[in-house]
């Protein structure tokens, strides 16, 4: 059974899924789009308010993926992708969603891509936004962590993520995630990285789900050779200056797809939805009435 786990945000709501209940927050109506975050451990908080411009035509359905957030907590076995790929095409079987798009960003893209494999069509359109579909991008990271500048913030990222396969408490996930911003803007000194800290308050994140994935190169997706088999219209997103997902990445992902559309965003890191927003809302917005 699952374990209780803390009162719905005000907007949210518990839906059971499978084995579990999984807890999200609706915003807008229209047709419906469910929103993977990123993390592992993270919750929809990620999102703050930037897609919620969406929200006038679109069924914002911001997702807290399988014990991550306020979702209820779970046997660590079932903490995998292929569980989590799962976990939302019974989610949207619970809501009774006939038709509906799927968006994944980060890790959340590794969830929405392996959702697409595995259930082709399930889904009516999927956005994989800054994703990767092999581990072996992942050697990516690594390089462009050796030569990140100015040098002071290249220890702090260093630092955090050799802490992340020990952290105990939700407060040092965020302590954690705070330090690695800088890494995953085009800018490592934006300003807007501290209004993003402020529009993402308040999220419930989940130090042993960060454990558990960070000593598995991040659930480990193996698609790239998979990738034919996704029958629905499918959107790539990539930010130029993405130090984590790499644009090459992101065309493999377009290019194994028969019907795939890659947008790359010039001015973008790895945080393209908040660098680039009106851009970015445009892109999606075009996408899932055009196709």
């Amino acid at each position: 059974m699952a374990e209780t786990t803390p009162i719905a945000v005000p907007g949210g709501r518990y839906v059971p899924v499978g084995d579990t209940r999984l807890h999200i927050v609706e915003r807008g109506q229209g047709y419906p789009l469910i929103v993977l975050h990123g993390g592992p451990g993270l919750d929809h908080t990620t999102f703050g308010d930037y897609l919620d411009p969406l929200g006038d035509s679109l069924r914002l359905i911001l997702v807290d993926q399988r014990s991550q957030g306020r979702s209820d907590r779970t046997d660590p076995e079932t903490w995998t992708l292929v569980q989590m790929a799962r976990d939302v095409v019974d989610l949207a079987a619970s809501l009774n969603l006939k038709e509906y798009a799927v968006l994944g960003h980060s890790y959340g893209s590794l969830v929405a891509l392996q959702n697409a494999v595995d259930f082709p069509g399930a889904a009516a359109q999927t956005i994989i936004s800054n994703g990767f579909p092999s581990a072996r991008y992942l050697a990516w990271v690594g390089e462009n962590l050796e030569n990140f500048e100015p040098v002071e913030l290249r220890q702090q990222v260093a630092s955090s993520w050799e802490r992340e396969a020990s952290v105990e408490t939700a407060e040092q996930v965020n302590e954690l995630l705070s330090e690695q911003l800088p890494f995953h803007f085009a800018d490592p000194l934006d300003p807007r990285i501290d209004d993003y800290r402020t529009r993402t308050a308040g999220a419930v994140n989940s130090a042993e789900m960060l454990r558990h994935f960070a000593v598995q190169e991040y659930g480990g997706i193996e698609v790239e050779d998979q990738l034919g088999r996704i029958s629905q219209p499918t959107l790539v997103l990539a930010g130029r200056h993405d130090r984590a997902c790499s644009v090459a990445a992101a065309e493999a992902i377009a290019n194994g797809v028969p019907n795939a559309q890659l947008v790359i965003f010039e001015k973008s890191g790895h945080m393209t939805f908040v660098e680039e927003n009106e851009a970015y809302l445009a892109t999606v917005r075009q996408f899932l009435t055009s196709s």
